[in-house]
């Protein structure tokens, strides 16, 4: 049986730019090896699977690999996936699509501006606490502060500048106890932005993720106290890089961003 299969350009308003990730509808589960094949073979820093889960209603059950691991949280592709699901008329435009996931319900609806996805997920504040042995060494900037989430080390930089030109050691990184490292510093004076990021994951088997909406989860709250707004627009500034908009609402974080479908075929194994 040969299976639909989507790569869609997520955070992003045109081909080539965001961050790519492989969307794999399915009519029902498959097993968690095959699908960690599928995703090695896609190589893209995630590929997400889903398939029909009625325990709430019109739901979908959604998974998430990364070439080398399962996670329990990923921003674009479940961005990705709503974006198949309404192009597809698997879902009706107007609906919410919802997700059950590793990470609890996460749901995708249409935003108030033409072509925004908004994503609610659950916060996830950085609290101070000392970096782990070679992490500033492998960043190689001094950060200001250093904090810990569930998932992630948070490092502010001096500077923005500093952020878009670091240039890390991922042979140290990769040997961290942890997921991934979010690096970030306030936007340039009168710029659009109201911060900058960029993050790296060589852990998990993705060195720097072009556009992270779990490391959102993180820096939303984050900025959010240290600029005194609940309503944010970021950059990740990666080589691709992207846009994503951020709304504080009690402990949840909504993300906002477009997406656009650059390949479809089928999956014939």
């Amino acid at each position: 049986m040969d299976i639909e299969l989507y790569q869609v350009d997520a955070f992003a308003d045109r081909p080539f730019a965001g961050n790519p990730a492989a969307v794999c509808p399915l009519p029902e589960p498959r097993p968690a090896q095959w699908m960690q094949s599928v995703a090695r073979e896609m190589n893209l820093s995630e590929t997400a699977f889903l398939h029909p889960d009625d325990r709430d209603g019109k739901g979908w059950a959604l998974r998430w690999f990364t070439p080398a691991v399962e996670i329990e949280l990923c921003g674009h592709a479940t961005l990705a996936s709503a974006h198949v699901l309404w192009e597809t008329g698997r879902l009706g435009r107007g609906e919410t699509a919802r997700f059950h996931t590793l990470s609890g319900l996460l749901t995708a609806a249409p935003g108030e501006e033409e072509g925004i996805i908004e994503l609610d997920f659950p916060a996830h504040p950085a609290a101070a606490a000392p970096p782990p042995a070679g992490l500033v060494e492998a960043i190689g900037v001094t950060p200001r502060f250093v904090g810990k989430s569930r998932f992630d080390y948070l490092l502010e930089l001096p500077s923005a500048e500093q952020v878009r030109a670091a240039v890390p050691d991922h042979a140290r990184l990769r040997a961290l106890p942890v997921r991934g490292v979010i690096i970030t510093a306030a936007g340039e004076p009168g710029g659009p932005y109201d911060f900058v990021s960029r993050f790296f994951a060589p852990g998990s088997g993705v060195d720097e993720d072009p556009v992270t909406g779990s490391a959102h989860c993180t820096l939303g709250p984050y900025w959010a106290g240290r600029l005194g707004k609940s309503s944010l627009l970021a950059y990740q500034a990666s080589e691709r890089g992207g846009e994503v908009r951020v709304r504080l609402v009690g402990e949840r974080v909504k993300l906002g961003g477009r997406a656009v479908t650059v390949l479809q075929g089928r999956l014939l194994a």
